[in-house]
């Protein structure tokens, strides 16, 4: 199988030597992704165009997620010196194609012939018309393409998409603040489209579950679309931080200080790794933390550049990114954590309030914090490595206090029999006034709030254990053990 790779337009554009890097960098990230895949190949470049031959039918898919790449095509390459031998060789390759369908020739040559290119659709489509319902140039059932360089003509029928871009590592390298959820792998990939390799800081505000949650994020991004890079993700422990805004600072401005912390430590981490700047999934107006003025007041935090790929993004927009991209379903499943969300939070803060109360924090907590990360190897990490097994339970026994950490609103509509109703942010600073002779089992909507108090309670010495998969498991389970009515859960639970 022989594979005609197109370059990205903005590739050609390039003065010679910017051209020259490009396409280096583009071949070495082809060469990348094909051994990984264990791909056996031959690649050669002439002039605007790769070719590259293979037996292994996935290697198309694969290229197709290879930044820098436009467009791919399988041909079929025949010795064509002349028209005749190009209208001979195309009516044998096609004339089956066209049999009783309505057709296009469509054809593209370099350098200097005795023939132009519509000489060679006219010439071919009058060979092939016969086979042919008709000749369609607007609407064809097939478009047969003929591409002529240096003496051969490569026909194909099918063209697949590429991401285009620029060839990641060609626009130097930057860190990513990633959170598991939508918009930061969506603004990641955008970023990686623009040629930029990126490594990724997690701040963690979750515990083992969530960063857990955020390393699949991470893997699928570099395993799908970072060919030829090998990033890092560095986590972060922000719980103490967390509980140091909550103690020592006022609520309408915990959003902004802490994303404010996050931006410095992503700053640290990226000058010591050689990044140029910041990268974040904010778009304007999505949240609170996220007008113009609060953007502008985070912005003064560091002196790195910050990129913000999503900024006038909307988020029908971002989540149609994340299911082309192959995300989507994994950062469904990681609640967005952002623990602080007061009732009324600062939507225009100015500079110096946030100033004056960060004034108030012990930011020793902040270097600790970095100077203990844990680093992943992306590509070589494996998730589910986290386990959260000795915490996690399928059945709830009986002398178990249940503790439901979703909303009052959410508590009413259903609730386990009998569970109590907690907030999850008081439940983490006053479960130490719980009974320690008690077991508990906690549960939420996904299982990450659940399962992070409850490592918080092991943490203290509580026998405690989070409801593994959250809500919709611990619902068939009140359902097969007939511990509620089938009509008092909500349809969804039903199954």
């Amino acid at each position: 199988m022989l594979i005609l790779i197109r370059f990205s337009g903005e590739i050609t554009t390039k003065a010679r030597e910017t051209r020259t890097r490009f396409l280096w960098r583009l071949s070495q990230n082809i060469t990348s992704a094909l051994q990984e895949a264990r791909i056996a190949f031959e690649l050669r470049r002439e002039h605007s165009r790769f070719f590259l031959e293979t037996d292994a039918p996935q290697a198309l898919e694969i290229l197709s997620r290879v930044f820098g790449v436009h467009s791919l095509s399988i041909v079929e390459p025949r010795d064509a010196h002349t028209l005749e031998e190009i209208v001979k060789a195309g009516q044998t390759l096609a004339r089956d194609l066209v049999a009783g369908r309505r057709f296009a020739v469509r054809a593209r040559r370099t350098g200097k012939t005795a023939y132009s290119s519509l000489d060679v659709e006219r010439a071919l489509g009058a060979a092939l018309l016969p086979y042919a319902q008709r000749v369609d140039l607007s609407h064809p059932e097939v478009t047969v393409h003929v591409e002529i360089r240096d003496g051969t003509a490569y026909f194909f029928t099918d063209r697949r998409d590429g991401p285009g871009g620029l060839p990641i590592g060609a626009s130097g390298r930057a860190l990513a603040l990633i959170s598991g959820g939508f918009d930061s792998a969506v603004a990641a990939w955008l970023m990686l489209k623009r040629g930029v390799a990126l490594d990724y800081l997690f701040c963690n505000l979750g515990g083992t579950l969530h960063e857990q949650g955020v390393l699949k994020v991470t893997k699928k991004l570099v395993s799908d679309w970072s060919y030829g890079d090998h990033p890092r993700l560095y986590a972060l422990d922000f719980q103490p931080l967390v509980r140091e805004l909550q103690a020592k600072t006022h609520k309408r401005y915990w959003q902004l200080i802490l994303k404010r912390l996050m931006y410095r430590a992503a700053e640290r981490v990226a000058w010591k790794h050689h990044g140029v700047g910041i990268v974040t999934g904010e778009a304007i107006g999505q949240v609170s933390s996220q007008t113009l003025r609060n953007l502008a007041v985070l912005s003064h935090s560091i002196r790195a550049p910050l990129w913000r790929p999503l900024l006038s993004f909307n988020k029908d927009e971002i989540l149609a990114l994340a299911r082309r991209i192959g995300t989507y379903e994994l950062s469904a499943t990681v609640e967005e954590y952002c623990a602080l969300l007061p009732k009324r939070p600062a939507t225009g803060a100015s500079l110096r309030a946030l100033l004056i109360e960060e004034e108030k924090l012990d930011l020793a907590l902040l270097e600790r914090a970095l100077d203990a990360p844990k680093i992943y190897d992306v590509r070589r990490a494996d998730p589910e490595s986290l386990s959260l097994s000795d915490i996690e339970i399928e059945e709830i026994p009986d002398e178990a206090v249940v503790i439901d950490l979703r909303s009052p609103s959410a508590y009413q509509t259903w609730h386990y029999p009998g569970a109590l109703s907690m907030d999850f942010f008081q439940a983490l600073q006053d479960f130490p006034k719980l009974d320690r002779d008690r077991l508990y089992v906690l549960y939420c909507e996904l299982g990450f709030k659940s399962a992070h108090l409850a490592e918080e309670m092991r943490a203290a010495g509580y026998r405690a254990f989070h409801f593994k998969g959250g809500l919709p498991h611990l619902m068939k389970y009140a359902l097969e053990r007939d511990l509620v009515p089938p009509e008092v859960l909500p349809p969804s639970s039903w199954g």
